[in-house]
């Protein structure tokens, strides 16, 4: 088992009014982690520096890597979105605007954003008690349970969505759109709940 680590880019700081992922810069460096497991740790300087000499890429937290480097490898990614309906960025409040099921798309990465081989789609359950805190921290955790579980999604692929519409990729919300989106969440725990 390897690690690769590109390097970090953080990420230009926006203003929102609902944080649905944990903030990833508090957090453990992958080095220690890596040291901790007992897994090799190779830092890179791109994505190029990634050799072919793994069976299976799982990617953790990185950008758009490059078409040369998907090229000829499989890289398995967990979408936080269902998709084809739910692709690019903000899909968590995307999928409540757009009043579509919430869920998490185990994939294997191709050169178009979000679009390679479904491998297993979890949907997200909604609660009828649900707040946007309660429901986006149960849906990143589905998130991290279903990169930890992988192998098991390629031994017994799941995915009831393979009729749901499909969507264009989306960038990040802006705030004019997410104070819609936060007005609407009662409306989507009614139907989705």
């Amino acid at each position: 088992m390897k690690m690769y680590a590109l390097p970090f880019v953080p990420r230009k700081e926006r203003v929102v009014l609902f944080h649905h992922r944990p903030n990833q810069t508090i957090s453990i460096a992958p080095e220690v982690l890596a040291e901790k497991h007992n897994i090799d740790f190779i830092k890179c300087e791109s994505d190029l520096d990634i050799d072919d000499s793994c069976d299976i890429y799982l990617i953790l937290g990185a950008g758009i890597l490059s078409e040369k480097c998907v090229e000829n490898k499989k890289i398995i990614n967990a979408h936080p979105g269902i998709i084809p309906a739910c692709r690019g960025l903000d899909s968590f409040k995307w999928a409540i605007y757009n009043n579509i099921p919430i869920g998490n798309t185990l994939h294997y990465i191709d050169k178009n954003v979000d679009s390679g081989e479904i491998i297993s789609v979890i949907p997200t359950t909604v609660y009828k008690t649900d707040s946007l805190e309660t429901l986006s921290r149960r849906h990143y955790e589905n998130e991290i349970k279903m990169l930890s579980d992988f192998q098991a999604y390629l031994k017994r692929p799941v995915n009831n969505y393979s009729d749901i519409q499909p969507g264009e990729p989306t960038m990040r919300m802006s705030t004019e759109v997410e104070t819609k989106m936060v007005r609407m969440f009662d409306e989507y725990v009614e139907k989705w709940g």
